[in-house]
């Protein structure tokens, strides 16, 4: 049996240590007054205060946790913090997620959010369990900065099935807590100043460019900057045909398209039951949230064509109908936008997991609409490498736009 850690690492889910650091090990629960009933997108329904770490246990869980530690870092609060946002359907409903704040730096803060990778159990989302949702936003409190992680719908806190891949919750439950942020901070006394950087890693840089992409028309926020890390933002033209191609890692292609299909059908009904998809009926039941990953890996064959049928290889080949508009509404992300923010792509030209041609191809987009867009290739590194040898270089920039 594979430890957590190297099942996290094959799977390229999330950015995560084996175990939680002590740093976080006591949690203290924020007074119940706390808690608000307003009725709109954005206010807060619970906050929960998880830590308040000093600079020196920030330092030393960032280290852990192969984040990099800021020059001269400050200590933190972070919170889980429960949110009112809408579904996928556009009715009203909740989502939970993380908030760090720095303990100096308190007046005018600049926010960034950061996007988790794939997952597919709600209880191993930041708001809930240890990660990158939770090391992310410390990372970028020690720096002075409001750090914000959604854990998206589904996940965490928030009720149903997670909609995973769909970029309009993505940016939806993003942007909300960017407003649920600017509540807690009010009630600590300390401001926001609207202005927002927004960043992540796999699932979250898809996520990442399409909150950006959101905020761009947005009069509340003031986008800086965008930093997306190995994010599949092509499936169509880029994840699909290196899966087909078999140039990615049979076990992780075989999770991310079962789970892609689950989700994509659940939102657009290209399929009336399993039996047309997968070979195993059963594989559909592992993806209600529940599952851990341990159980999900074992449930799960060796490869995308011991998963789906013949008949299924072939659609997503040559997609159509309600399959070809999925890939279409969600394959977007980089494109459309107007210039005026810089975008830094990353990613590593060795990842088996997410092809490399999905951040070319989401560069093209951007340069074609005219915005100032670079790709960084990080080398010849694995999926998980790729994010620790990317977030160094996402922090000092972000650090250096603020600065300016």
């Amino acid at each position: 049996m594979r430890n957590r850690l190297l099942a996290l690492a094959c799977a390229g889910l999330v950015l995560a240590t084996a175990t939680a650091p002590a740093a976080l090990a006591a949690t203290a629960t924020a007074p119940a007054g706390q808690a608000v009933t307003i009725d709109d997108r954005g206010s807060i329904v619970s906050a929960e205060l998880l830590a308040r770490m000093p600079a020196e246990q920030v330092a030393a869980y960032l280290t852990e946790a192969r984040f990099p530690v800021p020059a001269r870092p400050q200590g933190a609060d972070l919170y889980a913090v429960v949110y009112r946002t809408i579904s996928a359907a556009g009715t009203p409903t909740t989502a939970s997620g993380v908030v760090a704040l720095p303990s100096r730096s308190r007046k005018g803060l600049w926010t960034v959010s950061y996007a988790h990778g794939t997952m597919a159990t709600r209880a191993d989302a930041g708001s809930v369990a240890d990660g990158d949702g939770r090391a992310a936003p410390l990372m970028f409190a020690a720096a002075g900065f409001a750090g914000v992680a959604p854990d998206y719908l589904g996940l965490g806190k928030g009720p149903g099935f997670h909609p995973y891949m769909d970029a309009a919750t993505e940016a939806s439950a993003s942007t909300d807590l960017l407003r649920a942020a600017g509540e807690l901070a009010g009630r600590q006394g300390r401001s926001l100043s609207g202005d927002v950087l927004v960043t992540g890693f796999s699932q979250g840089g898809h996520a990442a460019m399409a909150l950006g992409k959101s905020l761009r028309g947005d009069s509340t926020y003031r986008l800086r900057g965008v930093a997306p890390i190995s994010g599949p933002y092509h499936v169509r033209e880029a994840e699909l045909p290196a899966l087909l191609a078999d140039r990615l890692d049979p076990h992780s292609a075989t999770f991310y398209l079962a789970y892609w299909t689950i989700s994509m059908n659940r939102l657009h009904h290209f399929y009336g039951s399993p039996e047309e998809v997968f070979r195993d009926p059963a594989v559909e039941k592992l993806f209600d949230g529940d599952h851990s990953f341990d159980q999900i890996a074992a449930g799960l064959p060796g490869s995308p064509r011991d998963l789906v049928t013949a008949a299924y290889l072939e659609r997503i080949a040559k997609p159509s109908g309600a399959l070809l508009r999925a890939m279409q509404v969600n394959d977007t992300t980089c494109a459309g936008w107007r210039p005026g923010v810089p975008v830094r792509v990353f990613a590593g030209r060795g990842d088996k997991d997410v092809a490399y041609a999905n951040s070319r191809y989401c560069l093209r987009d951007l340069r074609a609409g005219r915005v100032k867009a670079t790709l960084t290739d990080v080398g010849d590194v694995d999926h998980m490498t790729s994010a620790y040898r990317s977030l160094p270089e996402v922090l000092d920039w972000f650090t250096t736009l603020r600065r300016a």
